[in-house]
């Protein structure tokens, strides 16, 4: 009991540190449900709205004023948001392979891409159709030797057939910083200034609402991310979405659906009511993910652990970065999540293979929708420097609960 009592007096002392960064949470988390009321009222959306279709879903009303509202608050001229893509990385896919076209080039102008792109643009895997296999190029800017974007070296790495250049806002599983807002205004200014044909791209999983501004309010020209992250508010089981410029939107659409359907296809069923709540209460739950994701970095902070970003630090995404050093330690950190979990809290996380993954991972995910990392989860590939990505928190309390759990747990580690 003594040991409990000196790790919960450990967290009240962060939470009294962290009281002036909550605050600019809050005012990030108001400013954002306003944008998405403003939205909700200037398209006018009612119970009508709510009802679904079914077959070919033509003449969807409610998928219709859903997309008109994504595009408003992420400012784009138009937005697909459907349930029929599988994944983030399904609606990135889509998104690429609807910007790109064989002999173009993808430049990746943030080093290398999150795991699961690598089989999508074709540096893993054989025989699966991926861009490489289709006859587009792919090259990437090296990160400078403290993890940034190296500004200075993207006027000269932009070639005649460079046709996208795609850029991740978040960190994936990599030790470099996520991207701001205003860093990812700088790049594509740079970008534009000697090529304005060139489409920017941005994965923006994760980032949604942690900031006042998206991308596409900086320049971007087509985005993408998951329902099952920040924009889904924690309710929406499935989808994903594409928003930016109508051309580029409609031959991403082409690419969900078919050529000559577009948009105009893709029937609702049921989901209407859901993905609109889901966006309603976003902003909210990012916030209380934001806080908890925080309360993990000072706590580790305090105990000697590199972190990033750190616990002050001004936050683009949800995901909260751990250096521990050792595998006993990452999947001790995992275990102490799950057990404080509400689904499949007696589940024992171990390392295993991952679809789309190059190395073993070990995932800490008891959420009510399978694989929803704005729930609270925690993972991490087996490779040095041992590295686990906290992410998530429905609510903050959740989220101080399990870190009072894993910090037991990892007592239990011998060093």
């Amino acid at each position: 009991m003594a040991t409990l009592t000196a790790t919960a007096t450990a967290i009240d002392a962060a939470e009294a540190a962290l009281a002036p960064v909550w605050a600019e949470i809050d005012r990030t988390r108001h400013f954002n449900q306003k944008k998405v009321l403003l939205a909700f009222r200037d398209h006018q959306i009612g119970e009508q709205h709510f009802a679904g279709t079914t077959g070919y879903g033509h003449g969807d009303l409610g998928r219709e004023a859903l997309e008109a509202v994504f595009a408003q608050i992420f400012g784009t001229q138009a937005a697909m948001v459907r349930q029929q893509f599988a994944s983030g990385t399904h609606a990135l896919a889509v998104a690429l392979f609807g910007a790109l076209r064989p002999g173009d080039e993808l430049l990746s102008i943030a080093g290398a891409p999150y795991d699961t792109l690598e089989e999508v643009i074709g540096l893993r895997g054989e025989n699966q159709g991926s861009l490489m296999e289709w006859g587009v190029t792919y090259r990437e800017l090296p990160l400078d030797p403290e993890g940034r974007v190296d500004m200075a070296a993207i006027p000269d790495a932009l070639r005649p057939e460079t046709k996208v250049v795609t850029i991740q806002r978040s960190r994936g599983y990599d030790w470099r910083p996520s991207l701001r807002i205003e860093e990812i205004g700088a790049i594509i200014r740079l970008v534009k200034a000697r090529r304005p044909d060139i489409i920017c791209f941005v994965d923006n999983c994760y980032g949604e609402f942690t900031e006042t501004l998206e991308p596409p309010q900086v320049g971007a020209d087509l985005i993408a991310g998951s329902l099952i992250k920040n924009p889904g508010g924690g309710i929406v089981p499935m989808g994903g979405y594409v928003a930016g410029r109508a051309d580029l939107v409609h031959r991403a659409a082409c690419r969900l659906t078919a050529p000559g359907i577009g948009r105009e296809g893709g029937a609702s069923l049921d989901m209407n009511r859901l993905l609109f709540q889901g966006l309603f209460l976003a902003s909210n739950v990012v916030s209380e993910a934001l806080k908890g994701a925080t309360l993990a970095a000072r706590l580790f902070h305090d105990l000697g652990y590199p972190v990033d970003p750190a616990w002050d630090a001004p936050r683009t995404d949800i995901i909260q970065a751990v250096k521990l050093g050792s595998a006993e330690k990452l999947v001790a950190l995992c275990r102490g999540v799950q057990e404080w979990s509400p689904v499949h809290s007696y589940v024992r996380p171990e390392p295993d293979i991952v679809p789309g993954y190059a190395d073993d991972v070990v995932m800490a995910g008891g959420t009510f929708i399978e694989g929803s990392t704005l729930e609270l989860s925690a993972d991490g590939p087996l490779r040095e420097p041992y590295v686990a990505y906290i992410q998530g928190g429905l609510t903050y309390s959740h989220c101080r609960i399990a870190m009072e759990a894993v910090l037991e747990r990892m007592k239990e580690v011998k060093e």
